[in-house]
């Protein structure tokens, strides 16, 4: 979201934003003014003092970025260290010290100067199903977007093969989730419905953000609304494999909208506040994650009922298998036991 950026920007180098004596006077100052905004939605702003703004960055500073994840933080690393940046007028750009906590992009080594060396991921999905020369389209909205490209790509920005892969990127709504629940899970449903008759794709991978991002914002309501907007959505993309003779899973990496409040951890109960109404739970949650494969055209290759206990990187072997192909060693053991 280079709007974002762009104000963070304005922000922290150029000093520009709503002033206010301290942070802390900031946060409770938005929160009094909007008491359901979450973190991620607050405003930015600019401690002052005696009218100007305290701690803007400035030649000679040193940044450190502490984000080990790479989606976001490529965007900003990008302001500070692109001489032919052209995203936003940066106005100014101070002569620092930039360091990530970690090599961002290991192909475009970015940022140039990190303090922990990333992990190495390779042999991945992706990469196997493209050497396997198996056609893929990867699509999400902007919120989700980096998961089924930099992501699943094992940290890596571009494409393994330009001409077998399609990344398709949905523009995200820039307002509280909680505000436009549905998010646009119907103009990626619209897309698929679109891609999938065609038959170009052996492999499609998507990413709805409904259950995690409006999840986060622990407004019940519009939890139920976004996942009433899912299910519609769900059905139609159910429907088109369908027709299309190809296979359905789904599933997700954890969970969050389906656990809405605290709960006391010797009791179980819900926990309430002061006022008697449940204490809102806005973080992940620890539940099992379902996997449901649907297979219209299920001739029996293989048991019905799921290996459990497994987790999500056991789906790469799984997918290697509907498509036919073996699993390459190493990988984790699939949930679907073949039968001889």
């Amino acid at each position: 979201d280079w709007e974002m950026v762009r104000r963070g920007w304005e922000a922290h180098v150029l000093g520009k934003g709503r002033a206010f004596p301290s942070a802390r006077e900031a946060v409770l100052a938005y929160r009094a003014e909007k008491p359901t905004v979450i973190d991620q939605d607050l405003r930015e702003f600019v401690v002052v003092k005696d009218g100007k703004p305290v701690g803007t960055i400035e030649d000679g500073d040193s940044v450190i970025f502490f984000n080990f994840r790479g989606d976001r933080a490529l965007e900003l690393t990008a302001a500070f260290e692109q001489d032919d940046f052209d995203k936003f007028d940066r106005v100014r750009r101070p002569k620092v010290q930039y360091a990530g906590m970690m090599e961002y992009d290991g192909d475009l080594h970015v940022p140039s100067q990190y303090l922990v060396e990333p992990p190495s991921i390779d042999r991945t999905l992706g990469e196997y199903l493209a050497a396997s020369g198996v056609r893929q389209l990867a699509i999400s909205e902007t919120q989700k977007f980096g998961h089924v490209t930099y992501f699943f790509n094992g940290n890596r920005t571009g494409k393994f093969d330009e001409s077998l892969e399609d990344y398709v990127e949905i523009p995200s709504d820039r307002l509280p989730f909680e505000q436009r629940p549905w998010m646009k899970c119907a103009e990626i449903t619209d897309r698929l419905l679109e891609e999938i008759p065609s038959g170009k794709y052996g492999f499609i991978r998507v990413n709805f953000p409904n259950g995690d991002m409006v999840g986060h914002t622990g407004v019940f309501p519009a939890v139920v609304c976004s996942l009433e907007a899912m299910d519609l959505q769900i059905g139609r993309l159910r429907a088109a494999v369908e027709k299309a003779e190809g296979i359905l899973i789904l599933t997700a990496d954890h969970g969050n909208s389906d656990d809405m409040y605290e709960h006391d951890k010797k009791t179980g109960q819900v926990s309430r506040k002061p006022d008697g109404t449940p204490k809102a739970k806005t973080s992940h949650s620890l539940n099992p994650v379902p996997c449901v494969i649907y297979d219209p055209g299920y001739k029996g290759e293989y048991e019905t009922e799921l290996e459990s206990g497994l987790g999500i990187s056991s789906l790469a072997a799984t997918c290697a298998l509907l498509l036919g192909l073996e699993p390459p060693e190493g990988y984790d053991p699939p949930v679907l036991r073949m039968k001889d």
